[in-house]
């Protein structure tokens, strides 16, 4: 059996307001829309942005914890997210030495940049 990433959803009162978040800080673009919101590109990555959505059954929720993300251009991120106002909650070395930075997110979630090296 082989698996792969499909998709990561973020529910979110504010489907705009967190798109917007994802264009401005990490080049995200729009690669169409859905049912309560829209389905992003962000760098190969497919995240589904949108409401509570009404056609599902089960229990929801807003938010995801973090998603993380590897830079290999750590300083120019934090200068792009520190410049557009973004919340930074906490930098870091890692114990592998690479630089660690978590982010606020405009829907309660966090987000986290990796250096790449």
């Amino acid at each position: 059996m082989t698996l792969s990433l499909s998709h990561v959803h973020i529910k979110t009162p504010d489907p705009k307001k967190t798109i917007q978040f994802y264009i401005d800080n990490f080049g995200a673009s729009i690669k169409g829309e859905m049912a309560g919101g829209y389905q992003l590109n962000l760098h190969g990555l497919q995240v589904n942005v949108t409401t509570i959505m009404a056609t599902q059954n089960h229990e929801q929720h807003h938010g995801i914890e973090h998603l993380a993300i590897e830079s290999t251009d750590y300083d120019g991120s934090m200068a792009t997210v520190r410049k557009n106002g973004v919340e930074v909650l906490e930098e870091f070395t890692s114990n592998t030495g690479r630089r660690v930075a978590f982010l606020m997110c405009p829907d309660g979630a966090q987000m986290e940049i990796i250096e790449k090296k």
